[in-house]
């Protein structure tokens, strides 16, 4: 895993040494970030964006941001092995004042409640297995975390079939071999 453009392109990130993070892979990230900066989907630039990672793991998804100019990143994270990795990227990176860790479970409504920001980009990466995406969809939606041109990106396995809320407009899906990219507000 690396830094794929930006200030620090190139930069080798700490890994999980167990199973329980499934960092986005290089290729498919890359293939993310290209979308991000050349579709007319984002009527944005990724310089001064504030990001939202939710599911953070080691924090490949919001680092990339901060290495391409991103004004702060958000990081929730549940796994405590992966906060402390996450914790090592980010001083590896020297980006400590741009960044926020925030240890909770997601699925608690008072987590997001209690968040008084607006987004540009919130980026939701839950384990393959967890099948209750539109609750956390929901619940951005109802605190009104997205700005008004802001787009939640959703990494899943190609395979999943998901149920999203109605208010939920999906704006394209990407498939990049076992993920699945899926844009929406």
């Amino acid at each position: 895993m690396r830094i794929i453009s930006g200030k620090y392109k190139g930069k080798k990130l700490y890994l999980p040494k167990d199973n329980l993070t499934r960092p986005l892979k290089d290729l498919t990230k890359e293939s993310l970030f290209n979308i991000i900066s050349h579709s007319s989907l984002f009527n944005f630039k990724l310089d001064n964006t504030i990001i939202l990672d939710l599911f953070s793991g080691i924090g490949t998804f919001g680092l990339e941001c901060l290495s391409r100019n991103a004004k702060k990143v958000y990081f929730i994270e549940n796994h405590i092995n992966a906060i402390s990795i996450l914790k090592k990227n980010i001083g590896l990176l020297e980006m400590e004042k741009r960044s926020s860790i925030l240890k909770n479970n997601l699925y608690d409504a008072e987590i997001l409640k209690n968040i008084k920001k607006e987004f540009d980009i919130i980026f939701i990466d839950p384990p393959y297995k967890d099948k209750k995406i539109s609750i956390l969809i929901n619940l951005i939606l109802k605190n009104n975390l997205l700005k008004t041109d802001g787009i939640i990106i959703i990494h899943r396995h190609k395979k999943d079939i998901e149920r999203f809320p109605d208010n939920f407009k999906i704006l394209r899906e990407e498939i990049y071999g076992l993920s699945k990219i899926i844009f929406g507000k």
